[in-house]
């Protein structure tokens, strides 16, 4: 199968976040992008949804890199959610931890996020 759409999870890699602290993470920008995408670009997250939901993590190296990227995402369109963590157990109250973007035609996403190295 082919996938034209995606979402792309970027994840600071200066917190050495846990495999599981991470995966948390990432599950809560994935969340809140489909439920933001669904209501904002309803096509394209319809379009991802059926073709299986692909979805990509990549790694910045900090906050600011992460907070750059939100902006180049949401100038070109794209929807995003910045994750921010309640500091129960890894981190303290506050951290930003990671951004979704998408989901996306890869097209379009690709000129935000193709740079990034995977996690």
């Amino acid at each position: 199968m082919k996938f034209e759409y995606k979402m792309v999870i970027a994840v600071r890699k200066d917190l050495k976040l846990s495999t599981g602290k991470t995966a948390a993470q990432v599950a809560h920008a994935a969340v809140n992008c489909a439920f933001a995408s669904k209501k904002k670009k309803a096509d394209w997250f319809n379009t991802w949804y059926d073709e299986g939901q692909k979805k990509v993590v990549v790694k910045v190296s900090s906050l600011d890199e992460l907070l750059r990227l939100k902006v180049q995402a949401e100038d070109a369109g794209l929807v995003t959610s910045l994750i921010t963590d309640a500091g129960m157990t890894e981190l303290p109250p506050n951290t930003t931890t990671c951004l979704g973007i998408g989901p996306a035609p890869e097209s379009v996403i690709d000129k935000v996020t193709g740079h990034l190295g995977l996690m």
